[in-house]
């Protein structure tokens, strides 16, 4: 099939803002570390390159890319050491050839570009929910997108991402009234527990927005949901499955 251009949209942020319920910093907000889910990024960000697709990062101010640190340990693998080495070497080979340490600005992309991009997709981490909820430019970015009818792929908390078409354009919510999964509450919850805070909730915010949420871990492990131009999946053990689906739609 012909190569095309897919843009990669990811947070700079190393971090992300939790209120401590517990322990010596009860009651402030914290910075957690966070950045990208290796798994989210690398299963979809692999199928696109087998299959001869040029990727081109962007993030709002350009800075390189942070893994989330839990999402580099092997727990997060189920103890698959080669299947983690091969992913962090993937990202290794993308600082060296796709400048991923460098990657585009979010200003920097004009519609003229943009209509050169197949599909655009946004993984997960909880680092978004820092700087790409309320980014103007990504708002811009995301409802050309929308607009142009062009696949648009979302995992775990990337879907946040697209609360920001709520800041660019005419203010609205360019994905009211579509069926999205994400993140889910109650894995958020959980998360919670483990961590001792109160974390923005990923799946509560698009339903106040007026997206109709999925809930994907309830229906069966690793599933996603297709809504008009819009793929996308509640976490990393759908990574797979919405790499596959992505890859089906910009082939079209």
């Amino acid at each position: 099939m012909p190569s095309k251009k897919v843009l990669i949209i990811l947070s700079d942020a190393d971090s992300f803002p939790m209120k401590k319920t517990s322990g010596a910093h009860q009651g402030e907000t914290v910075d957690q570390p966070s950045g990208f889910f290796l798994q989210e990024l690398a299963k979809p960000l692999q199928k696109l390159l087998d299959a001869g697709h040029e990727v081109t990062f962007a993030s709002p101010k350009g800075h390189e890319p942070t893994p989330d640190p839990n999402s580099e340990t092997l727990l997060a693998y189920a103890g698959n050491f080669y299947e983690r080495r091969r992913e962090q070497d993937l990202i290794e080979r993308m600082k060296k050839e796709n400048g991923f340490t460098r990657p585009r600005t979010f200003q920097s992309l004009g519609d003229d570009e943009l209509a050169t991009f197949a599909g655009v997709f946004i993984p997960g981490g909880h680092a978004p929910l820092k700087d790409l909820g309320d980014d103007p430019e990504l708002g811009r970015i995301l409802r050309y997108f929308n607009k142009e009818n062009k696949p648009t792929a979302v995992i775990c908390h990337g879907p946040y991402a697209l609360l920001s078409t709520q800041y660019a354009g005419d203010g609205s919510f360019v994905y009211k009234g579509y069926q999205i999964t994400s993140w889910s509450d109650a894995e958020e919850k959980m998360m919670e527990t483990l961590m001792g805070g109160e974390i923005e909730k990923v799946e509560s915010a698009l339903r106040a927005a007026g997206a109709e949420m999925v809930e994907g871990l309830a229906e069966k492990v690793g599933s996603t949901t297709l809504h008009r131009e819009l793929v996308s999946a509640a976490n990393p053990m759908a990574a797979n499955e919405l790499g596959d689906r992505f890859l089906r739609m910009i082939s079209v």
